[in-house]
C-alpha cells in the first residue's frame, strides 16, 4: 500500500512539473501594433506613428515567473498616416531603412504578480545601435481564443527612450525634443 501511495505521489509531482514548463507563443502580426509618439518642432505638436509589419515570439513560464520576448520590426512599414512623412522618415537622416531595414527588441519578463509579468527588461536595436529599454506592462491577460480554440495572451505595454542615442537625431539642431514614447499592443498565440 505504501509503494502504491508513493508511486501516486511521484506521478502527481511529475505531472505538476510537466505543466509548469515554459510555453512558446507566436506574435499575431494582425493584432500587434508597436506605435510611438515623438515631438515635432520643440513642443509644437506630437507626431504619432506605428509599424505595420512585425514578427516575434514569447516564451513564458507563469508558474516559475520567467519568460523572454523577441520582436523584429520591418522599419519600412512605418506609418504616420502621412505619406510624405513616411517617406522622409525612411531616409538616411532618420531611420535609414536602406541600411537598417529592421529593428529588434529582445528582453526578459520581470516582476511577476499573480502569474503575470509587470515589466520587461530588454534591449532595442535601431539603426544598428543597441541600448537598454525597459517596458512597463499595464495590462496582461491569457485566455482561450474563441475562434482558434488555443490560448492567446495579450499585453498593453509602454516605455521611452532618447532617439538621438540611436542616431536618429533629425531636428535636434532645430529644437526638436529627442524623447520617444513607445506604446505596444500585442497578442501572441500559443504555438503548440
Amino acid at each position: 500500500m505504501k509503494k502504491l501511495l508513493l508511486a501516486g505521489m511521484l506521478a502527481a509531482t511529475t505531472a505538476g512539473a510537466a505543466m509548469a514548463a515554459p510555453v512558446t507563443y507566436n506574435l499575431d502580426p494582425g493584432h500587434t501594433y508597436p506605435s510611438f509618439e515623438a515631438d515635432h518642432m520643440g513642443g509644437l505638436s506630437t507626431w504619432r506613428g506605428k509599424f505595420n509589419k512585425n514578427s516575434g515570439k514569447v516564451v513564458l513560464d507563469r508558474e516559475a515567473g520567467t519568460g523572454t520576448v523577441e520582436v523584429e520590426i520591418d522599419v519600412d512599414s512605418i506609418d504616420f498616416g502621412h505619406d510624405k512623412m513616411n517617406e522622409h522618415a525612411k531616409k538616411g537622416e532618420m531611420f535609414d531603412v536602406a541600411n537598417h531595414p529592421t529593428a529588434t527588441y529582445k528582453g526578459k519578463f520581470v516582476d511577476f504578480r499573480d502569474g503575470a509579468p509587470t515589466a520587461v527588461e530588454g534591449e532595442l536595436t535601431l539603426r544598428g545601435v543597441t541600448r537598454p529599454v525597459r517596458l512597463t506592462i499595464n495590462h496582461f491577460l491569457c485566455k482561450e481564443h474563441p475562434m482558434l480554440k488555443r490560448e492567446v495572451c495579450g499585453v498593453d505595454a509602454e516605455g521611452s527612450f532618447q532617439r538621438d542615442e540611436f542616431g536618429v537625431d533629425y531636428g535636434k539642431q532645430m529644437g526638436f525634443l529627442m524623447d520617444v514614447r513607445i506604446l505596444i499592443q500585442a497578442e501572441a498565440i500559443r504555438a503548440d
